[in-house]
Order: structure tokens, then sequence, then C-alpha cells
């Protein structure tokens, strides 16, 4: 840079030597020198106002001015023995200095004020004696000559600050003067406790800040730049100067990012002092030439590496020469501190690339988000691309071939080409014959360089990873990165981890994820670094000083796995170029790093400790499984129907093709030997699926064929048979088994204490359990089920203390996952053993025990039992699971279709098929009177219709009911029948059947004379039992005759009356006598139905219930079994259809959003997609991706939810209309809500898919105004899904729900109680629902100004009841997807901070395959909102929000009716 300018040096060398031969006095001898500067500074010295007030200068004329300063010059160079004398000197010459002060003091000689700058000029030259190091003296003279030195240089430092009449001569004086200092003092080898190690740090200071002050006052000539950086070059053995050489590069840096990129850049934070460096009046042309001059300044900081020419100045070759041993220059000891040095340089230029990407200083591997107006990584890489990459290759394999290069070129030249000017050339490329390796001592050795080269090679990657998305870097660039990185990844034989390997593992988190140009040929050398990080439970260090973090070393190593997961199965037999293999050795492609990948995967989650770590494995590895079974499905055609239903219901080579196939991909014999079993008939009731993991199994004769939501690409041939050399424990089913089991291991033995590992194990069981494997292992399935049976199990053990609200999340979540396998796997229920299993843990769950804790015991009954589950937010997830397994398991989805588990049919629906009702009358009130209302168990309407439905031609019996419980409405009718169908229509009562002629002889009845006791009797001899019984003589004693005459008269007209009815009967004509011929009834035709039903199903038994049965010590006072309500009132239909529009699953709804490259403001995301047409100009893999979020329903038909709450879950047409699907292949996107949106739903919950238009706005504001959402029932809260209340008290407990145990001292555990009364506290509505955005972004920087606020305003479902329940933008989950060019997906979470905010299996910045991006979307869109409601302590689940209401019916509608009143009213026909 200043070639062509001449240097200093030779200026600075001469002021050094000519200073001590200023003074006259040095023709003198020193003792006569001594004694004249003694008498003259001290009489000098007192008049400086030191020790007395100051008087003005008797020195008027220059020549006494003049010879005055020749004896201080003399005497500053005296030994250091007469310090105060020297002392005298220093407070003179500073003194003097003030002329140069806006005010000078009194004291300074007025030739001296009036030519300030000549005489300062002088002053500065004599100065230099001060600093001249003495030979031989005592540490306590140095720390005293140090002292002096100190105020001159804090006095000159402050003379230029302040100075407004320094020339441009005295400012290169001045600094002519500090380099010679420095030189005089930093350029020997360093000498400990000796004044130049005293003074260094504080000498290099002054000199930078002076300099700085220079380019302001006076900018400093190229030849002045020239002499600092040769001057600099020869102290590069001082730690000092690379450190105050960073100092200042971060405080000009952080001056040069204000101008260059404005103010809303993030600010360089440093230290206060530091921010002082810059002088104020610094302009923005100024601050960039003396940044870039300063950056320049120390030459190339790799010359540090090298001893040799560090040490080739004439200081160390003195000291050579002079040592007693013969040793070499560069065997000095202070060069031992090299390799720090090249650290702390290698941390400046580290420092100042994080500067430019808005990286804070201490940040360390993934998770620091770069700003967006950040430089260009070219631009970074223009300026130390140089430094960067060849200290990255320091020690490396290329590093050592160009050594040996130069050595060989350097033995060829003449000696004389060697040597160098005494400043030497400060590149490594300079040839040197005493470069020799042998030579240097252990501590110089070039793996002790090790720190700074880690360091050098992680900026590096901090830099790459800053690309932004469709940027170029060059291609130079790129080659000499991923030459310097496959140099740093390679192995040792120790398998160690350097700190070379950490540093890449903790800075390249985002390599494989921004589509840089050939990134993947480093892939073999980052998985064999994995396989060095992460499978070991204890990392073995190369080294013990390493200070990095282990926990962040293996975040981010899981966060480049997780980039990498997909690329083999993406990739497939694409063959992967080795950088410096010449030769054509056996080429490694993508599908055969499949297996160490996964291996990896198995093996770290193994051993991970670490709850983040572990929650980040858990999602890659259902992303894992999850990829491979669509891989499996979609590519090789295991997703095709009738292969699937030909390999497992066929017979012959079919069966026999599909159990080879098991036994060649089965991981273990034992899971061969169990496919010929039981695998192929278990899978053969999963003939259809309706795509991976989709969550409900499809029956090809039900009329609900919804389009598969997987993506099937077209597969290579080639590829076909690289796949079948795969190691076969790679397949979807073998990747399944050991998932399960791994997994289930894990969350047993470790995982249980963790509340967020725990639900992220559980999300991943849910996730496989989803999944359609064509080899389905019920063993592990069973298996599996059993694991978390006794998981659950564990946690209703544990002790009192450890229940809480986290405990008792985990056991809901395990519930619900039970319930996943049990609907995935129908066949597990036919199993004894899991049947009995699942039974046991829903038992626990309710009831807080067991009947049978061993199999031996006598098992309690549940009446016997007390009721003390382990919470109520427990008991409701048991209660949910056994519903789901005795009505669900098996026939989801029923004919309704996924939209409803509830019956279509309503009182409307029923009364158009009853001949009674007529046909344009719909009214529900009127239908309603057609029916009678009971409640049983407090929970469940019963809606009686005795009517037949359009059944007359064989009148029976007919009830049909409409049951309303807290697991949804279902109709059923029922028939009394004698006879079963088939025999009910034989007619057995024949015209004459054929019977005898009655007798008509009247018979002769005998007269009998009637006796008491047998004729005998009389013979019997009496005994004194006999006496015992009164005769009729001692009655008639005893009570008078009066009565017994009264008895006598009584028995005579008895038998008097008995003669006459017989003679009656005798003469009548139902006499025997008069007997006709037997006749079959009228059939009849009017029948209490509803009274047979309710008395048969033992409804009408009004026993007395036990007070003392534990069913009524969780608060609810003893009931009748059925309780009337009354229909008249006008609001009890309005009531009715109020439950029916409390669905019994949860829902949820994911607005999906496009955003274009740089769009930053609503109004352009949401114009990308119109309701006309689509906008032009979308990525048509966006399209594909709605696909397979949902089935595309059309609004107007739909049962289930829409994504609003006004019409969802209502009976809209016919069923023929409900049950009709449209193809949406050539469909416009448009799934705002107005007419169509996208729906997926299971038998637990329901999710939509709206993409916002400015529709949305639109319809949300004509809402509000109108008001047509904000219904009474709404208003009251009664449908707030996020308050817990049942409305019949006002009384609120103060005790949470989800608390079960009174954990006082001394207290046995109390059942839990639900909390009563309506919940108005403004604290408890403060959570709102969760709202979750899906973003498709085109440049993937936009997310950092994605306008979330304001985009709420087209998000509402009509559900926001309360203004503390509105969302806020920070409780926002938002699941960003960005396109690369690769054709995979990366994926950016955000959402409020929070112990359970972030739901597997999507992780951020995972990598994903396009044809699982759907599913794992909308898996994680349900275990986001899964987990919010676990985390929620007022929610409500579904069934018991629908029990509250229609206990809320009860307490509205109920007639108190006696037991005949009942009777009475069940006689009543309905209107």
């Amino acid at each position: 840079m200043y070639s062509e300018w001449a240097s200093l040096s030779a200026q600075i060398t001469a002021n050094s030597c000519g200073a001590q031969c200023f003074s006259v006095l040095n023709k003198f001898p020193a003792s006569a020198g001594r004694e004249v500067v003694v008498s003259v500074v001290k009489q000098l010295g007192t008049n400086l106002g030191i020790t007395q007030n100051a008087e003005p200068s008797h020195l008027v004329k220059d020549e006494e001015v003049k010879w005055c300063m020749d004896v201080i010059c003399f005497g500053l160079s005296l030994p250091l023995q007469e310090h105060e004398t020297i002392k005298d000197c220093v407070n003179v010459y500073c003194e003097w200095l003030t002329a140069l002060h806006p005010q000078p003091r009194i004291s300074v000689p007025k030739p001296i004020c009036e030519d300030a700058n000549l005489y300062a000029r002088q002053i500065i030259n004599h100065f230099h004696n001060l600093f001249v190091p003495r030979q031989g003296e005592s540490a306590d003279t140095i720390k005293r000559q140090a002292v002096l030195c100190h105020r001159v240089l804090r006095t000159l430092q402050q003379t230029a600050q302040i100075s407004q009449v320094m020339d441009r001569q005295t400012w290169e004086t001045l600094l002519l003067f500090l380099l010679a200092i420095n030189e005089i003092l930093l350029a020997p080898p360093t000498v400990k406790d000796d004044v130049g190690d005293q003074l260094c740090e504080r000498v290099l200071s002054v000199l930078f800040e002076v300099w700085l002050l220079a380019c302001v006052r006076s900018f400093p000539s190229p030849s002045m730049w020239k002499t600092l950086q040769e001057s600099c070059a020869m102290w590069r053995h001082r730690v000092a100067l690379v450190d105050q050489w960073n100092r200042v590069n971060l405080a000009l840096t952080a001056r040069l990012l204000e101008f260059c990129y404005g103010p809303a850049f993030p600010q360089l934070k440093n230290a206060d002092e530091d921010g002082q460096l810059i002088p104020a009046g610094m302009s923005n042309d100024c601050v960039a030439q003396t940044w870039y001059r300063f950056l320049r300044m120390i030459g190339n900081p790799t010359a540090l590496c090298s001893p040799h020419i560090i040490s080739k100045s004439s200081h160390f070759v003195q000291w050579a020469l002079t040592h007693e041993k013969g040793a070499e220059t560069h065997q000095h000891p202070c060069l031992q501190q090299l390799p720090q040095i090249f650290l702390n340089a290698m941390k400046g230029i580290s420092s100042q690339v994080d500067a430019f990407l808005a990286l804070p200083l201490t940040s360390m591997g993934a998770g620091t988000e770069l700003a967006v107006a950040r430089p260009k990584c070219n631009s970074i890489l223009h300026v130390f691309h140089e430094w960067l990459f060849e200290a990255a290759h320091i020690g490396g394999d290329t590093w050592r071939q160009n050594r040996k290069k130069q050595a060989c070129e350097a033995s060829k030249r003449p000696s004389s080409m060697i040597m160098e000017h005494r400043k030497g050339s400060i590149s490594l490329s300079q040839p040197n014959s005493l470069n020799d390796p042998q030579s240097l001592p252990p501590t110089l050795t070039i793996d002790k360089y090790e720190s700074g080269r880690a360091e050098a090679i992680g900026t590096l990657c901090k830099i790459f990873c800053a690309k932004k998305t469709g940027e170029e870097i060059l291609p130079v660039y790129l080659a000499r990165f991923y030459m310097a990185l496959q140099q740093c990844l390679k192995i040792t034989e120790s398998r160690e981890c350097d700190e070379t390997l950490a540093s890449i593992l903790l800075h390249s988190s985002d390599l494989f994820r921004l589509d840089l140009d050939g990134i993947n040929v480093l892939l073999p050398g980052f998985i064999a670094a994995l396989e060095i990080v992460l499978p070991d439970k204890d990392l073995k260090l190369k080294t013990q000083s390493l200070t990095f973090n282990r926990t962040e070393l293996r975040r981010s190593a899981i966060n480049i796995l997780l980039s990498i997961m997909v690329l083999p199965l993406h990739y497939q037999s694409l063959p992967i170029r080795d950088l410096t293999s010449e030769t054509s050795e056996k080429i490694i492609t993508f599908i055969q790093l499949k297996s160490r990948l996964m291996n990896i995967l198995m093996n770290a989650l193994q051993v991970e400790t670490d709850a983040q770590n572990t929650h980040m494995l858990l999602g890659g590895l259902l992303l894992c499984v999850q990829d491979a079974v669509t891989f499996e499905e979609t590519e090789l055609g295991g997703g095709n129907a009738s292969t699937a239903h030909l390999s497992h219901n066929s017979s012959g080579g079919a069966v026999q093709h599909h159990e080879a196939n098991l036994l060649s991909s089965a991981c273990s014999e034992r899971s061969a030997s169990l496919v010929s079993a039981g695998t192929a008939s278990l899978g053969g009731q999963t003939t259809a699926t309706m795509g991976a993991g989709s969550g409900s199994i499809r029956d090809t004769a039900s009329g609900h064929d919804y389009p598969s939501l997987t993506i099937s690409d077209d597969m290579s041939f080639e590829f076909g048979q690289e796949l079948e050399g795969v190691l076969p424990y790679d397949n979807a089913h073998a990747l399944f088994v050991r998932a399960t089991y791994l997994v289930c291991h894990r969350l047993i033995s470790s995982w249980k204490t963790d509340l967020n590992v725990s639900l992220a194990a559980l999300e991943l069981l849910s996730g496989l359990a989803r999944l359609h494997i064509r080899e389905t292992d019920a063993l592990e399935c069973k298996r599996a089920v059993k694991w978390i049976c006794d998981y659950i199990c564990y946690q209703c053990s544990r002790p009192p203390p450890a229940h809480s609200k986290d405990l008792h999340s985990t056991i809901v979540a395990a519930f619900q996952c039970t319930a996943a396998w049990l609907m995935q796997h129908p066949y597990l229920l036919q199993d004894k053993d899991c049947l009995q299993t699942v039974l046991e843990v829903v038992e626990l769950g309710i009831s807080g025990t067991k009947s049978q804790t061993k199999g031996g015991d006598i098992p309690k009954f549940k009446d016997e039992k007390e009721l003390k589950p382990a919470s109520m937010r427990v008991r409701d997830a048991a209660e949910n699971l056994l519903t789901i397994i005795l009505e669900q398991v098996g026939y989801f989805p029923s004919e309704c279709g996924p939209e409803s588990i509830s019956s279509l049919l309503d009182e409307v629906a029923l009364m158009k098929h009853c001949n009674s009702m007529a046909p344009a009358t719909s009214s529900s009130e009127q239908a309603i009177a057609k029916f009678k209302y009971f409640v049983t168990e407090n929970s469940t309407i019963l809606a009686l219709l005795e009517e037949p439905l359009g059944n007359d031609q064989d009148p029976q019996p007919t009830v049909t009911l409409l049951i309303r419980g807290p697991f949804g409405r279902h109709a059923w009718t029922m028939q009394l029948r004698h006879l079963p169908r088939s025999k009910s229509g034989i007619k057995y009562h024949a015209i004459n059947p054929g019977r005898p002629i009655p007798m008509n002889d009247i018979s002769q009845r005998p007269e009998c004379e009637q006796k008491n006791f047998p004729d005998g009797v009389d013979k019997v001899q009496p005994c004194v039992a006999d006496y015992s019984i009164p005769t009729i003589e001692q009655m008639r004693e005893q009570y008078g005759a009066g009565t017994i005459r009264d008895l006598e008269a009584m028995m005579e007209n008895q038998s008097i009356h008995e003669k006459l009815a017989w003679a009656e009967a005798d003469t009548s004509a139902d006499s025997l006598s008069h007997a006709q011929e037997c006749v079959p009834p009228a059939v009849c035709h009017e029948f209490h139905a509803a009274r047979l039903f309710l008395s048969h199903f033992g409804f009408l038994g009004f026993e007395t219930r036990n007070p003392h049965n534990p069913a009524e010590s969780l608060g609810t006072p003893p009931q009748r079994p059925l309780i009337v309500l009354d229909t008249k009132s006008t609001a009890f239909a309005a009531d009715l259809d109020r439950l029916d529009k409390l669905s019994a699953r949860t829902h949820d709804t994911v607005y999906v959003f496009y955003v274009k490259s740089g769009q930053t403001s609503a109004q352009q995301i949401i114009g990308n997609l119109t309701e006309e047409q689509q906008s032009p100009g979308l990525d048509p893999h966006f399209a594909t991706m709605l696909q397979t979020l949902g089935w595309p329903v059309q609004v107007a038909d739909h049962s289930g939810w829409t994504g609003f709450a006004h019409n969802s879950w209502s009976l809209k047409g016919t069923p023929e209309e409900q049950l009709r699907t449209g193809s949406v292949s050539n469909d416009p996107l448009n799934f705002n809500g107005s007419q169509k949106v996208l729906y997926w739903a299971d038998v637990c919950s329901e999710i939509a898919f709206v993409v916002p238009t400015a529709w949305n706005l639109r319809h949300n504001s004509d809402s509000s105004d109108g008001g047509s959402i904000s219904s009474a029932d709404q208003v009251s809260g009664t449908s707030n899904v996020w308050t817990r209340g049942d409305g019949d008290t006002g009384l609120a407990k103060t005790k949470s729900r989800n608390l079960s145990l009174e954990l006082s001292a001394g207290k046995e555990p109390v059942p839990p109680t639900r909390r009563k009364g309506n919940v108005t506290k403004p604290t408890l509505l403060a959570q709102a629902p969760a709202k979750i955005f899906l973003v498709w972004l085109e440049s993937y920087e936009d997310y950092l100004n994605f306008p979330l606020e304001d985009l709420l305003a087209y998000t509402r479902t009509g559900e926001e009841l309360h203004t503390l329940q509105l969302p806020r933008a920070a409780d926002c989950h938002v699941i960003f997807v960005h396109s690369l060019l690769s054709g995979l997906l990366r994926v950016k979470l955000q959402g409020p901070p929070g112990r359970m905010s972030f739901a597997t299996p999507l992780v951020d910045g995972m990598v994903l395959s396009r044809r699982v991006v759907g599913n794992l979307v909308r898996q994680t869109a349900l275990n986001i909102s899964r987990r919010r409601r676990l985390d929620n302590d007022n929610y409500q689940p579904p069934h018991v929000r629908r029990r509250l209401k229609v206990q809320d019916i009860v307490q509205k509608y109920k007639m108190d009716l006696s037991e005949a009143e009942l009777l009475a009213h069940l006689f009543q026909r309905a209107i």
C-alpha cells in the first residue's frame, strides 16, 4: 500500500542516537555535567509553583532558554540514581509544554510562548533520553523511571488533545518521537519487568490515541503510515500490540458502521473508555481511511505463526550472538507468547466480522439473528479473506506442502537473496532458509497455533453462514472455503475433538441450509465430525483447556444434523465428489450416507442429557422415520392401495413375496419371526391409507375417499437398484422399530421427570403411531402401548410432593398418546393382555387406584373404591380415552365422515321422516315439541320420539333416541321385538285353529265337612304343650262372650257370600258351560314406547342411592336416575342448539400466508392470494404444500370446524350434499373460508387451514359490527374453552383444578373437586387461544420484517370474547417455510418465550423434503395447541364443556316431579 513511499525509519534512528548528543555538557566529564544540571534544574524547579507560588520566568532571551534546555537535555540522560534531578527536569519540560495550551502557565519563559512549536519540538526530542533503558538498574529504580515516563506520556497526550496551535511539523515530530520510544522499548526481546515490559501497553496506547488525534488535526503522510507499519512489524512479539490494535480497530469499526449502514443497523457495543478513542471531529471519510490503514498496520497476522520471521530483527540477532550457549534467534523465550498473540489477532478480526454481521461479541453457535442490512459476504471477504484463509490452513496438509515448496525454492537461491531489509517482510510466502520446523522449541510447534486457526475457520464459517437468499458468492471464495474446511475436518486416528473441529461445528449451523453452491461435497467430512461429537456421552477432547460449552457444541452439531437428514433420500444415487482426490476411487453416493446419519441420530439420542438438545433430536427422529415411510409409499410404490391390498389379502405368491420383503427389512430375528405369524394378517385391516401419518384409516368401500395428502415424485431406475444395496436396517420399518424402542426406553428411564422432553417424546410416539408402514410389527406396537401405560402408572404413583401441574400435564399427554396408538392400531384391543393393561390404566386415571395391584389379588369393585384421581385433568383424560376405546376404535371415521364424530341427525332432520309431521314444517321448536326430554346421570340428555319413522307396515313398539352426552350427539332407533326380524313376518294365528268342542256338562260340587284335626286326635294323650293353646271357653272367659259372637257372625256372613258367588259364576256366560271359541286380540297400534324403553333399561328404578357412595364424594348431590325437562320454554331450542355447537373435539386454526421477496406490509402479503384468481409468480410448490395440509371442503356443506365460529358444527343440506367431495387440482387457491377451507381431523381434534384474503378483513369487521357472533351464550362465557366453571353456583374455589393433593403435613390426600362458578377474574382470561401462522417465504430474511401485528385483523374466528383475550402478536406462533434451490424446505419457528412454547416434530432450522412438509406442519400445529392447552390452568376439555352445558340446561329446564308424576308423564303423548 505504501511501496512507492519512503520510510522514515532512518530518521527515527538518527533521532534516537542524536538525542544524547544534543547537549554541550556531553563534552565535559559526567560529574561536572551532573553538578551543572543539579544546580540549574533545582533553581528552575523552584519557580514552577510545585512547592511555592509560581513566578514569571527570568529567562527572557532565546539564548538563555536554549542554554537551559541544553542542561535539561543532559539531565534527562543522567543515571537513574539521580532520580530527583531527573524528576525536576521532567517537571520543567512538562510545565514549559503548556506553551502549546490555550492558557500557558505563568512560569513558561517568554521566548517559548512566542514560538511554542519550535521549542516544543526540541523538548519532545529531548524527552527521548528519559525513555532510554538503563542497563543493570534495580527493579525499584526501573519503576521510578516508569513513573516519570508515564508523566511525560500523559503530558504529551493532554497537550495533543487541547492544543490549538500545533503545526504539522510539530505533529510529525510528536508522532516520530512516539514511534522512536516504542521502538527503543518494544523492539528488543521481551525481558520480564524491565522498563519496556512495564511501559509496553502505555506507550502503545498513547501512540495509537495520539495518532488518531493526528488523523483529525493533521493527517499523517503516507511515509508516516509506512513507518508505523514497519515499526509495528518489529513489535509483534509483544502481546500488548495486538491487544491495542484490536481495541482501536473495534472503535473505528463502530464509527464506520454508523455512517455506512445508518442508525437502524445494530450498534457495536464497546467498553466506555474504548468509545472515547475516536476524536469527535473525525469525518466519515477520515474514519474510513483511518480504519483501513489501521487494519493493515500489523500486516498479515499469519506471520505470527513463523517465529523465524518475527525474530529477524537486529535485536534478536544481537541476543542470539551474545547468548552463552549459542541459540538461534527464534529460540528466545519471549516468542513462546506467539500462539497467544496469534489467537488474539484472530479474535480481533473475528470481532470485526461479528460487528459487520451485527452479531453480539459473545455469541457462540446458532440462534443469533443477523442484521438484514448487513454487507454481502463478498464485501467482508474482500477485506479479510487473505488472512482468514491462510490462517485456516495453518498446520494443514496444504500448508505443509507450501512450506516444503518454499524451502526448496529458498535452498536453490543464492544466500544473498535471503538477506532482507531490517524491517523484514511480513508475508508468509517469503522463503527463509532458516525455516526449519525441527529447530523450533516444543512450545512453538505448529500445533500450538491451533486456537488461532480454530478462530479463523470459525470466523469464515460465520461469514459464509451470513449469506442472504439469492446472494452470490465468488466461486474462488467458495472453493478456498471448502478446501479449508476439508483440511480442518480431517479426523485424527485418536478420534479426538480438537479446537478447530469444535469451532467449525459451533459456527456452521446454517451451512447446509443456505443454497451454497457445491456445499454437499463437504457432507462426508461433516458426518465424520458429527460421529466424533454426538454419539459419545463423554466427548474426547484433544486438550482440556477448551473454553467452549459442550452443550452448545452438541446443539450446534444437532443443528447441522437436522439440516442434512433428508439429503440421502433427496439426492438418492447422486455421487459426491472428493475435493482432493484426483484418482477415480470408489465414489460415495448420498444414499450410502443414510445409515451413518441414522446411527448418529440414534446414538446421540441415547446419550443426550440436555433437554433442548433432546427436544431437537426427537423432532429429527420423527422427520427421518416420516420421510422414510413417505418415500417408500410414494416412490417405491408402497402407497398404492391396490398393491397393498394384493400383498395383504391375496394367496400364494403374493403373500410369499410380502413375507420375504418383511424378512429382508427386519432389524432383528425377533422381528422377522413375528412377521410371518401376525403382521400380514394384522396389516390387512389397513388396506388403504390417506397418506403417511395422516392420522386416520380410510375404508375403500366408504364414500369418503379424500385425496391422499402426500406428494409423489418420479424415481430413477438407477436409484431403485442402488437402494437394494443399502443396509437393511435403514428402511422405514426398521427405523420405526428402533425409534419406538429407543424413545420408550428413554422415556421410562431418563425423561420422565422433565416436562418438555416427556411431551416431545410422547408427541413423537403419537407421530409414529400415525405412520402407515407396510410391515407393521404388532409386537412392537403392543410393547409401545405397554410402555406408555407403565409411564402413566409410574407418574401417578409418585409421592404427593412430586404431584404438580407439570406432572399431570405429562400424564394427560400420555393418555392422548395411548389413544393415538389404539386408534391407528385397533387390532391391539383384540389382544387380551393389551386390553387389560389399557383398561387398568384408564381405571387408575379415573379412580386413582387399580382394582388389582397384583395379578393374584382379589379384585376390588368400583363401588367399594374411593375416587381419588391424581387430578381432575387426569380423570378427564382417562374418561376421554375410555370413550374412545368403547366408541371410536375401529369405527372412525363413521358414515358421517371425519368431519363429525356425532350424528348429523337432529330433531328437525328426524321429523322430516316422520309421517305425522307436515313436510313444509321445519321449525326446531315444532320438532322439539314431538320429543320427550330426560336427563340421566346429570350429563346425558335423552330425546325420545315415540312415532315410527315411516314404518307403519310393521307396527312395533318403536322409539327414536337422540342422545346428547359429553362426547357428542348420537341417534338410535329401537324396536321391541319378540322374534327376530327374519321370523317376524310369519302369521301364527290361523282362522280355525282346530280346537276340540267344549263340554257343557255342569259338574256337581260335592259337599264335604271341613275338619281341622285328624279323626284320631282325641285318642292322643294331651301333654303340657297342648294346654298352651287356650280353648274357646277360656277365650270367652278372657275376652267376653260378645267378642266371640262377633267373630262367629263374621264367619257366617263370609260363608254366605261365597255360596252366592259360586252360584252366580255357574250361571254366567263366562262359565265353562257357556265358553266360546278363542279369538286373537286386535293388533295394538298404540304403544308407550318411551315408557317401555326407560323401564327396560332400568331408568325407572327409584331405589334410594347410598349417600356413602364414593360417586357422591365429588360434590354432586344424590339425584334421581331420571330428570324430566320442560321443553315448552322458547329458549330451550336455542340452548339445545348451543349444546350442539359445542364440539366434542378440540379445534384449531392455522392461517397460511405467502410472502414474496421483499414484502413487508400486510396489504402486499394479502394481495398475493386474491379471491378471484391466483396471483402470478407464486412458487408452484406452495400450492402443492397446501394440498398436503388437509382436504378441501365446501363451507356450505361442511359440518365440522370451518375456522369461523358462526358457521361451524351446523347441519347444512342433505346427507348427500354433505358427503360430496370435489377435485381441487384445477381450483384456485381460494381457501379463505368464504366458500372453501382446508380441513383435517382425527378422533380427538379438528384443524382448519385458512388462506386469508381481503374478504377476511371485511367479514371480520361486518361480524364485529353486526354482533352476529356474540350470542348470549358466548357472552356468558359458557362456550369459552379457556375458562373453567359449570355455572351452577356463584362460589369460586381458590384451589386450582390441576392440583390434586393437599401437600400440608399430616393430611391425607383428598379427592379433587372441579372449580365451581363462572370464572370472571381478568387474570384468568388473559391467555388467548393460540394463533398459528404458516408463512411461505421466498426470501428467508423477510421473516425479520413479517408484519404479524397487522395481519392479526385477518385472523379472527369469532371466539375472541373478551378484550383481554384478543390475541397479541407476541403470543402468536409462526412457522416460516423457505424453499431452497435444491427443492428442500427450510423451517424457522417463532413464538412466545416459555417452557412449553415449541412443539415437535418441526424444529427451528430443520430442513425438510417436500413430501413430508404438510404432514409435519400439521402435527406441529396440533402439538403447539395441545401444549398451550396443557399449560393453561383454566382450560376445559371439550367433553367437560359439553357436560357443564348439559348441567346448565338441567338447572334451567328441569321439572321437579314426584315418582307418581314422573310415571304419569310417561303416559302423556307428546304434542
